[in-house]
């Protein structure tokens, strides 16, 4: 197996220059060069030769080449089709990889890792393009893809919305869609000049160790969700009014409020008030009073 060459400033310009490549900046393209990090996002990974990993847009091949080094497969998804006569180049050698040039958000990855993978859990690890990471992360989840971890570089304040707990004011529908399926730790707080170009914020490295079971019994997990996004959808209102005033839900004033006084809170209480358990709690309600 080949030694990685990329992940410092020189060899990327000069990949980049060969190439005459331009950034997109639709594709919300940063390019790691900075071999401390690359080495810690491998290391928090957990990744090992019997692993498949999947990577989401690779860019020129920096993080792919320390990837192939320590897992067994790797599958490469980049959406620029400029970068795919790159990738070749600078993965050639590295035999264990498969490039894909497509959109993430359109690839059945369920599918893909019981064709590559056998339907065994697999580990994601990205360096995510700003602008899509929620769909990215949620779309992996949702879709109930066999992943074992993801291991993604994210905005600073993102990773932080992730972990946080009720009555913040970062916590929200991301935080409890996140938390429901999975551990979040942050492993690196990684500054601008670690990327080119450098980005106008601060990054992060957050592991998510998926629960093999949701560390909450819930009965309707999309009606659960519901709930958290109406509750959340204006911040200011009480939880009675957002989930009353919710085009997603359909219940009376009276099954809402009997919903909200089961949790032993009062009228006034607000979504970011809630934890995970009390919205399970709220979601088991309501969907029994259907019944």
């Amino acid at each position: 197996m080949k030694e990685p060459t990329l992940g410092n400033p020189q060899n990327t310009i000069a990949v980049l220059q060969k190439y005459n490549f331009m950034f997109q900046k639709k594709f919300g393209q940063n390019f790691l060069i900075d071999t401390h990090v690359l080495d810690k996002i491998i290391r928090s990974a957990e990744i090992t030769s019997g692993d498949m990993v999947l990577e989401i847009g690779p860019g020129i091949g920096t993080m792919t080449q320390y990837l192939a080094q320590a897992a067994g497969k790797v599958i490469a998804v980049e959406i620029d089709k400029a970068l795919i006569p790159i990738l070749e180049d600078t993965l050639e050698g590295f035999e264990n990889v498969t490039v894909l040039n497509e959109d993430i958000l359109k690839v059945d990855v369920a599918g893909l890792a019981q064709r590559e993978n056998g339907g065994r859990p697999i580990k994601v690890v990205a360096n995510l393009p700003y602008y899509i990471t929620t769909p990215i992360i949620m779309g992996l989840f949702e879709n109930h893809v066999p992943v074992k971890s993801i291991t993604v570089m994210v905005q600073k304040e993102v990773a932080e919305r992730m972990q946080v707990g009720p009555g913040t004011k970062d916590y929200g529908a991301l935080s409890l869609a996140v938390q429901y399926y999975a551990k979040p730790y942050i492993v690196a707080n990684v500054p601008p000049n670690c990327f080119m170009p450098r980005p106008k914020v601060g990054s992060a490295v957050i592991r998510l160790e998926r629960y093999e079971n949701p560390p909450v019994q819930v009965d309707d997990e999309k009606l659960m969700f519901k709930i958290i996004r109406a509750s959340f959808n204006q911040r200011r209102k009480t939880l009675a009014n957002g989930l009353k005033n919710s085009p997603e839900l359909d219940y009376t004033k009276e099954q809402v409020e009997a919903a909200i006084d089961s949790l032993g809170k009062g009228a006034s209480v607000r979504g970011e008030a809630l934890t995970l358990e009390e919205f399970a709690t709220l979601s088991n309600y309501l969907g029994r009073s259907k019944v």
